[in-house]
């Protein structure tokens, strides 16, 4: 890419990159010339029984975002905690460092679990939910959102965040999942109305049952033999790809969304009616 071009890229951090729809966000803003930080924790959690996401995984994603862009220069990739304050700091350092500044960044790291009732759930899988489903889009957004407002006016910033059915149902066995939703739900439209005039903007998505590792570790919970099995629940009648929440996610990011902010978007198949 040239010189030129380069400069006026548009710049995202997308956390929870390594699978799932992290991944297929960094795809998707990649294919529409952004470039892209994938940060991810690259790391098993001891507290959860499932495998996360890898380096390796992550690499290959990053990979995959530079073919799409024809660009070696698109993505990097970058292994952080987005629990840990810190951590987010420096990943929103790192972007304005390596590309001049951040315009988007997307809270797209989740985990679960449960299976149990809440008062029999184990104490460090609940601190884990918690810390990382709605910790971690607290953590980015005190980094990124100052980052976004370092860019000059006119200014088009968007804070982006996944958030997840589960915000507004009651699923049973998963109450600290439910509530750390309910939780990034809530700081959206908080984050929307301190936002207002500054030309930055945010939402989220509320994905429905999508085909991810953590929709399979959702299965296993219930004790389903699949996550094919959770299809059913939907009016679409299948499981949705993290593509179609991608396509989503990267449209909030981009011009044509300026009129929303504080909207949590339903992206669920028609789960929510």
């Amino acid at each position: 890419m040239a010189g030129g071009q380069a400069r006026v890229r548009r710049v995202a951090l997308v956390t929870g990159a390594a699978r799932g729809i992290g991944a297929a966000t960094v795809a998707a803003l990649a294919a529409g010339g952004w470039a892209v930080l994938a940060v991810d924790l690259c790391a098993d959690d001891p507290a959860l029984p499932y495998r996360l996401g890898r380096r390796d995984e992550l690499d290959q994603v990053v990979a995959g975002a530079r073919a799409a862009a024809g660009d070696p220069g698109a993505a990097e990739g970058l292994a952080a905690d987005v629990r840990d304050p810190a951590a987010m700091a420096s990943a929103v350092a790192a972007a304005e460092q390596r590309w001049g500044g951040l315009d988007a960044a997307v809270a797209a790291a989740g985990v679960i679990a449960g299976g149990v009732p809440l008062w029999e759930m184990d104490a460090a899988q609940e601190r884990a939910v918690l810390d990382t489903d709605l910790g971690g889009v607290l953590a980015l957004a005190r980094a990124a959102v100052p980052a976004l407002l370092r860019r000059p006016e006119p200014r088009a910033g968007r804070f982006l965040a996944v958030a997840s059915a589960a915000a507004t149902r009651g699923l049973p066995m998963l109450a600290a999942y439910c509530a750390a939703k309910a939780g990034v739900a809530g700081l959206i439209r908080a984050l929307a109305v301190e936002l207002g005039g500054t030309g930055v903007t945010a939402n989220a998505v509320s994905p429905g049952s999508t085909d991810t590792a953590m929709l399979a570790e959702s299965a296993r919970l219930y004790g389903l033999p699949a996550a094919a099995s959770f299809a059913a629940q939907q009016p679409a009648g299948r499981l949705l790809a993290p593509d179609e929440v991608a396509a989503a996610l990267a449209w909030l990011a981009g011009a044509a969304s300026s009129a929303m902010t504080g909207a949590v978007v339903p992206v669920d198949g028609g789960l929510a009616l």
